[in-house]
């Protein structure tokens, strides 16, 4: 009865830091009660207390990613991480929790292992004849892709005039080809979106996001929702009484996951439903858009029409 009782308060202790970690005045003394938790309960905690321990801890990252941003709140959270990551068993934790701590060092600019500091780092290059002063800029896109496609080509004759060193040459030119390919997929977006001329989409409107629902989860939406059922942003799982953020399209986020999403994307993640923005020229640009596909649509029906007509 003791232990149970136990496991109680410290339940209830981590609902309770659950609650202020949203509070950004309270954030850091939440994490710092939840170090003192986790190092006095966690190790003789039972499963599902100790499952309970690392969700509060995923929250703290989750927290940090969507909300805050200055350093100090990152230090507090690298901290409870690398000590979560020396406690918990299983290897699927420890991968999140050390994906945690490594994210968090990015954010605060701590390298793993810092390289060696070069003098000649900004030194700039030669440029007919003459030393520039500024660094070399990137070589252009084109320029790296034709390179890549006569060295190729070059390996791809040598392979047919060198039989003997065919396999040593075939995995160069594989290394070669699939270098390649990745040089195009990473510009094709590009290209293909100054084809289209399609605009970046701004951010949704604050009054429409302002206005979307927000539900509670009950027993009764996570069981309709199925086994697994998780924030497609956050990629935590659902529990009950989390709030949810509905979309036009109906499915539903994290709020403190959405808003920052929708700032940078305006697009449902699952959908890519797009939300109304402040932007008006963007607005009138997809209503022309809209009215383009709809001619299209008519005279691709019109010409089938017209085929069928002379069948």
């Amino acid at each position: 009865m003791g232990s149970s009782s136990s496991e109680e308060c410290v339940s209830g202790q981590l609902e309770e830091l659950q609650k202020q970690l949203g509070k950004k005045q309270k954030f850091e003394e939440a994490v710092s009660s939840l170090r003192a938790l986790l190092q006095q309960s966690y190790p003789s905690a039972s499963p599902p207390l100790r499952q309970k321990i690392y969700a509060v801890v995923c929250r703290v990252a989750t927290v940090l990613r969507t909300r805050y941003t200055a350093p100090g709140f990152w230090h507090t959270g690298i901290g409870l991480f690398e000590q979560a990551e020396t406690l918990v068993s299983k290897p699927s934790e420890k991968e999140h929790l050390r994906s945690c701590i490594s994210q968090a060092r990015e954010h605060l600019h701590l390298a793993e292992n810092p390289a060696p500091a070069q003098n000649n780092a900004n030194r700039g290059y030669l440029f007919e004849g003459h030393l520039t002063v500024d660094p070399e800029p990137p070589r252009p896109q084109w320029l790296v892709q034709s390179d890549l496609m006569n060295a190729v080509a070059t390996l791809a004759a040598a392979e047919s005039s060198h039989p003997t060193e065919e396999r040593n040459l075939s995995e160069n030119t594989a290394n070669l080809l699939e270098e390649l390919i990745q040089n195009f997929e990473d510009s094709i977006p590009e290209i293909l979106e100054d084809v289209a001329g399609a605009p970046r989409a701004p951010p949704a409107s604050k009054k429409v996001v302002a206005k979307l629902p927000v539900i509670t989860l009950t027993e009764e939406i996570l069981a309709k929702m199925g086994k697994g059922a998780e924030c497609a942003i956050c990629r935590e799982d659902l529990q009950v009484n989390d709030k949810m953020q509905e979309l036009p399209c109906k499915h539903t986020f994290h709020p403190p996951c959405l808003k920052p999403w929708l700032d940078e994307h305006n697009s449902c993640p699952i959908c890519r439903h797009e939300l109304q923005t402040d932007d008006h020229a963007y607005e009138s640009w997809k209503e022309q858009e809209r009215e383009a596909k709809e001619e299209r649509k008519g005279a691709a029906n019109a010409v089938r029409g017209g085929e069928y007509m002379y069948v």
